[in-house]
């Protein structure tokens, strides 16, 4: 067996030679005066050599553990050196695995059933506040430490919403790695966001209660703003339709003559295809905004560059203006009808259609987009007359028009 000491006053020769320890392990000694441990050893028959390391950085107990370690392996029927060759390429895979290239992968295929806005949403949300912070790591050797520091720090610049929405889309982003072999498991499960986040109280969209409402249907029809924004007002209180869907909708996805207005799928949240039945409200609107835009493309064209469509922020503004800032959105006017609707007795199923809630699957999308399209077109006139109602003072309620 070797010693320290003879391994420190091993001189070296003009030959490189070999001083032996037991089961194998030796230490080569070159001419340079380098002193390289080695392991000597059979695998399925064949005689073989394994490279340990090199002494001092490598002393006697350590090379012993090292022999040792390779030793279960071998009576274990495997290779020490096929093993560490293996090992090492396993590690140069991993080193190419970032978590922003598998990230970017899984994002080009989650995207495919997705409204173009939520894509560039989700992308931006993790070239802004995931990449900068794991983006160049593994994505095998990420632990939930990693991710909690980067939840925080997004949730440190009052973004507690996004910080959040980027723990779901890492855990997302974890389980696409895990399916296509390139991690084991997923750190995003091991956190739960209230327990490392700030919590606030969850609230909905702001908007007024539905007994006030008659009062903003007046302030929005003495509106001093621009007519298209008035209108825009208007139109979305009659369809109740997203904010996004409103203001980037187009002359030719509408068809006053049938009352009838059809939203691509493109423009969707769920990507799929969506009706609008039209009240005779709803269509004296649009023939206004047929003199002030109808030879441009979009219906609310923008006032600063009319090629465009209105801004996301205009109706909140105005509502701002109006009085109504932190109490109502454009969101809002969806949260009156669904409440209102549903408290006076409306089908669930043509409530959550009109509303675009329903998620539909591709195969599905074009025959379920126009289901019920008569009673929700019925529905939808009926509420017209209501907020008439409402705004002159001789209000009919609801429940007597869908009787």
């Amino acid at each position: 067996m070797l010693s320290d000491t003879a391994i420190r006053k091993a001189k070296p020769a003009e030959k490189a030679y070999k001083l032996s320890d037991e089961r194998g392990l030796q230490l080569v000694v070159r001419p340079t005066g380098a002193k390289l441990w080695q392991l000597r050893y059979r695998h399925h028959g064949k005689e073989k050599t394994a490279s340990l390391g090199q002494y001092p950085d490598i002393g006697l107990a350590e090379a012993r553990e090292k022999r040792d370690a390779a030793r279960k392996l071998i009576a274990a029927g495997i290779d020490p050196v096929e093993a560490k060759r293996e090992e090492k390429a396993a590690k140069l895979a991993s080193a190419e695995h970032t978590f922003e290239k598998v990230a970017r992968e899984w994002w080009q295929a989650w995207q495919v059933s997705r409204s173009d806005s939520h894509v560039q949403y989700v992308i931006r949300r993790l070239e802004q506040n995931v990449f900068p912070e794991i983006g160049g790591r593994p994505v095998s050797e990420i632990q939930a430490p990693e991710l909690v520091a980067m939840a925080k720090a997004v949730a440190a610049r009052g973004a507690l919403d996004i910080a959040k929405r980027c723990l779901q889309m890492c855990s997302q982003v974890f389980r696409y790695a895990i399916a296509h072999g390139l991690a084991s498991r997923n750190p995003a499960m091991d956190i739960k966001p209230s327990d490392v986040l700030p919590t606030r109280p969850k609230t909905n969209y702001a908007r007024v209660d539905a007994r006030d409402l008659p009062t903003l249907l007046r302030k929005i029809e003495a509106y001093q703003g621009t007519p298209i924004t008035r209108l825009a007002m208007k139109l979305m209180a009659l369809t109740f339709v997203r904010t996004g869907e409103l203001i980037g909708a187009k002359w030719g996805e509408i068809d006053l003559d049938n009352h009838r207005w059809d939203i691509p799928a493109e423009r969707m949240k769920m990507r799929t295809p969506h009706v609008v039945p039209l009240s005779v409200q709803s269509v004296q609107v649009l023939e206004v905004l047929k003199e002030i835009s109808g030879h441009r493309e979009y219906v609310f064209p923008g006032e600063r560059n009319p090629r465009s469509h209105m801004s996301n922020n205009t109706i909140l503004q105005a509502l701002e203006r109006m009085g109504y800032k932190g109490q109502m959105t454009g969101h809002g006017f969806r949260g009156i009808a669904s409440t209102l609707l549903h408290e006076q007795g409306y089908d669930h199923a043509h409530i959550e259609l009109q509303l675009a809630h329903t998620e539909r699957n591709a195969v599905s999308a074009a025959y379920n987009h126009a289901l019920y399209l008569p009673q929700r077109a019925k529905m939808m006139q009926e509420w017209a007359d209501y907020l008439d109602g409402l705004v002159r003072g001789n209000v009919v309620p609801l429940r007597k028009l869908a009787a």
